[in-house]
């Protein structure tokens, strides 16, 4: 019998099982306060706080916060509406992740977890202290609900997540057990550990399924005081919130009030943070952060601003082409377009040099595929030889680079090569195939910030004879749109964890890509990438999900499905100087949830700016 390595808390990754399990026997389900992917957790079971925060942290005072276009529910779960920023946050979930470890989960509202010896399922215990705000004990059948609910009315992404759960069951009045179709899916008790729990006695008589206006009932730190409708919304804090002392808790969730106000880009919402109206801002555009936060107040020092390296993976950012479309399912057009994207240029006039390419959908991170394919990924690659391009074992993936000077010649020259074989001719310098039709195509925006990208990126396209046109709409209706993947063209985000599992069906597989609202937003459908998918979530070991995702990665490259952009490796705040912070921030996150307002430098403030006139 092949031996399997257990990698939840408790069993150290590369590890031989126990030799009780080793030899047959049955010693039990295994009782833990934590999950961890990649050995033992950091933190022992009677832990009285997470590391990086200050547990005394004084609680009170406001922060006001920005969001970008507007909402018209508090139901995150659902692919109808827009949900307000911070609405899924009512909610406690099982367990809580650990912002300064990679992959671990420690016990929130589930005290204790159990595991069984086959690793065919797990079972939450609920404290008996967990309590909905209007009083009601949270209980079993909450769970066994709110995941039914997901699962048939939430979002795609559930489904792919939860696929290998065969059942949910309520085993007492706090006691919950998922048991699963596999013991392959290593990584599954921790992804349930991420359920966010929903009462199941305020939603009866409500259709889950629809957009929902009404505060909701809820059992976090904040509760929905007031709103307008696509404008902004306040979260008050719960004075007597039932889990404010658990140690996942303690030192955070400080501030009385918090509120978001919705702006239509982003533009506007940097002159009002400028002017006070908002007091804290992550900011993303490399130029605004090199030339707009030179104002009076900066130079006063009222207005702070910093940038905190992090240790989270990059994945991917980049242009996507939807492959459901007839003009971009030829693999050489998809290389041809990606070649003259000049980074080099963009970085050096647009972004001041501020980024780094991307090269890898596990950009960041060990999973990142590197030089030509060796050991057990090779092996891999190797059973779907006569289906894969010879490059994948011939020459390392190199994304094109330039001089930086904008004469990107020799790249296009490439392009119009692929493009020819691939049945483009150029005629009255206008890119055309076989039939006379022009090659032309819209590139899907959701606010002006990525115009000035796309702008130079269509310049360099019309050098080949294609027609590109930039439409940018509001983020609902983007959303909308890309929900049912109506677009051309446009600009996509593939995030990834420290352990890469479950969600990589959701990304790329056959069976989502034509499923609305799932995150296969490119609709690749390849049995290889279903394939090595699935390898990643049954990987029993470090060493073969390294091999496995180094294997989607190389493949995904090299089938062109994107044209990647640049990471930054580094969060860049800026604050109105009325805040007390942690001594350091949590490795994995900004950690602004443990931050607090500091008294002394909030008088001090106002009658800086009272002075200031």
């Amino acid at each position: 019998m092949r031996r399997r390595t257990l990698l939840l808390s408790g069993l150290a990754t590369g590890l031989p099982l126990p030799p009780a399990l080793a030899q047959g026997a049955n010693p039990g389900p295994r009782r833990v306060h934590a999950l961890s992917l990649l050995g033992e957790p950091a933190l022992p079971a009677d832990f009285t706080h997470f590391p990086w925060v200050n547990p005394d942290a004084p609680k009170g005072g406001e922060i006001t916060l920005y969001a970008l276009g507007s909402f018209d529910s508090f139901n995150p779960f659902i692919l109808r509406g827009t949900a307000a920023v911070g609405s899924g946050t009512l909610y406690d979930p099982l367990l809580k992740e650990s912002a300064d470890e990679a992959s671990a989960e420690y016990g929130h509202l589930a005290g204790t977890v159990e595991l069984p010896a086959d690793g065919r399922g797990v079972t939450f215990e609920l404290r008996e202290t967990a309590r909905w705000h209007d009083g009601r004990p949270i209980t079993a059948e909450d769970v066994v609900w709110t995941f039914t609910m997901l699962r048939q009315h939430g979002r795609p992404f559930y489904r792919a997540y939860w696929a290998d759960v065969s059942e949910v069951v309520a085993e007492g009045p706090r006691r919950v057990t998922f048991r699963f179709s596999t013991d392959q899916n290593r990584e599954l008790p921790l992804i349930l550990g991420q359920l966010t729990v929903l009462p199941k006695h305020w939603w009866e008589g409500r259709d889950f399924s629809r957009p929902l206006l009404e505060p909701p009932l809820g059992s976090g730190p904040y509760r929905i005081e007031r709103f307008e409708a696509g404008r902004s919304i306040a979260y008050r804090r719960v004075p007597d919130y039932w889990g404010r002392d658990l140690p996942t808790m303690k030192g955070t969730n400080n501030f009385d009030l918090m509120r978001y106000e919705y702006y239509r880009d982003a533009i506007v919402s940097l002159e009002a943070f400028k002017a006070g109206q908002i007091e804290f801002r992550t900011e993303n555009v490399a130029r605004d952060w090199a030339t707009s936060y030179d104002f009076p107040a900066v130079r006063r020092g009222l207005v702070k601003r910093e940038e905190i390296r992090h240790e989270l993976p990059t994945g991917l950012q980049g242009f996507i082409m939807n492959e459901r479309r007839p003009l971009f399912q030829d693999r050489r057009v998809r290389e041809a377009l990606g070649l003259v994207f000049d980074f080099e240029w963009m970085n050096a006039n647009l972004f001041y040099n501020s980024y780094t390419r991307t090269s890898s959908y596990f950009s960041n991170s060990d999973f990142a595929s590197r030089g030509l394919p060796e050991g057990r990924e090779k092996e891999i690659l190797e059973r779907f030889k006569d289906r894969l391009p010879a490059e994948v074992f011939t020459r390392e993936f190199k994304l094109p680079g330039t001089d930086g000077s904008g004469n990107n010649r020799e790249q296009a020259r490439r392009a119009l090569e692929l493009l020819r074989e691939a049945g483009w001719t150029v005629r009255d310098r206008r890119l055309v195939n076989a039939q006379g039709q022009r090659f032309e195509f819209e590139i899907l925006l959701n606010g002006p910030t990525f115009e000035r990208i796309a702008l130079p990126y269509i310049q360099s396209l019309q050098r080949l004879g294609i027609e590109a046109r930039v439409r940018t709409v509001d983020p609902p209706q983007y959303q909308v749109r890309m929900d049912n993947f109506d677009y051309d063209m446009t600009v996509e985000v593939f995030g990834q964890s420290s352990s890469p599992g479950n969600e990589q069906r959701d990304y790329w597989t056959s069976g989502k890509a034509d499923e609305n609202g799932s995150r296969n937003t490119i609709g690749i459908k390849d049995p290889v990438v279903d394939a090595i998918v699935e390898m990643i979530v049954g990987a029993q070991s470090i060493q073969e999900l390294t091999a496995a995702c180094r294997a989607l990665d190389r493949v995904l490259l090299w089938g062109f499905h994107s044209i990647p952009q640049w990471h930054s490796r580094t969060f860049r705040l800026a604050w109105w100087d009325k805040f007390g912070r942690p001594e350091r921030a949590p490795r994995r996150a900004i950690g602004l949830d443990s931050w607090w307002v500091d008294a002394e430098k909030e008088r001090a403030l106002a009658e800086a700016r009272r002075t200031a006139g």
